[in-house]
């Protein structure tokens, strides 16, 4: 039974090592999904030596007693006992702290509440779903999101609000790139927040099954410079005064239903 305590104990600093040492991230598109790499890369490492003791167990038990006619009882090893409890102590604790750590960031994190009111800079979108569509709006700037389906515009490095509610059932808004998923249920506002931190274009959609039309239930987040935002929020207005005048009303066009 040394050899199983050996092993045990090997397994286990080499989880330690892992959980005390920097785990590197690649380029993000936003802060939100960062942090979800983050966690799901730091859990892999964890998972990775549990996995392959487990098979080594299962392989060494394989090969030692295959020919074995009768099964015989064990002994008693205490310290492996009390080796292996440790070992998944510390392995539960380090999950759950890492996972902790990124559920109570406010970047990954909602709030069940009255739409927040940013700071300074800070970007608010308020996104009312509906059978079957999206009605995307910035209540600071007096903006509506034009086309259908809509296209969000939204800064580069700048903190970003998501407010998200239902007019009818309950949706799902998600914008899987950007790390962003939240429901949307009627009555009830959850406001999610990000940062994007590189320029492009990102596929948001529902994730709640909500009748004949859900798939058409789509819309994309664009991110661009903070002139370009200011730009678009310039041409957003010239087009909702134009529309007053019954000349056009490009930004009233994400109110209107997907046709079924």
């Amino acid at each position: 039974m040394n050899m199983w305590t050996r092993a045990t104990t090997l397994a286990a600093a080499a989880i330690a090592v892992v959980a005390v040492g920097s785990v590197p991230v690649a380029a993000q598109s936003s802060t939100s999904i960062g942090l979800i790499d983050q966690l799901n890369l730091k859990l892999l490492y964890i998972a990775v030596p549990i996995t392959l003791l487990v098979e080594f167990v299962l392989l060494y038990t394989v090969v030692k007693f295959k020919n074995a006619d009768e099964a015989k009882p064990t002994q008693e090893n205490r310290r492996l006992e009390i080796t292996w409890t440790i070992a998944t102590a510390v392995i539960l604790l380090f999950v759950g702290v890492a996972s902790y750590g990124v559920l109570a960031n406010p970047d990954i994190t909602h709030q069940q509440s009255n739409p927040v009111a940013p700071n300074g800079d800070d970007v608010h979108i308020n996104a009312e779903a509906y059978q079957w569509g999206w009605t995307m709006t910035y209540p600071e700037e007096d903006v509506t999101a034009s086309g259908f389906p809509p296209n969000i515009v939204v800064p580069v490095d700048q903190t970003v609000y998501f407010t998200i509610t239902s007019r009818d059932v309950i949706h799902g808004f998600a914008v899987p790139k950007l790390g962003l998923k939240q429901d949307a249920i009627p009555n009830q506002n959850n406001t999610i927040r990000t940062v994007p931190l590189e320029t492009g274009t990102y596929q948001g959609y529902c994730t709640e099954y909500c009748g004949v039309s859900h798939s058409q239930m789509y819309f994309t987040v664009e991110v661009v410079s903070q002139e370009e935002y200011q730009n678009y929020l310039k041409e957003q207005r010239s087009g909702e005064s134009s529309s007053s005048d019954g000349t056009s009303n490009a930004s009233s066009v994400s109110a209107v239903p997907a046709p079924v």
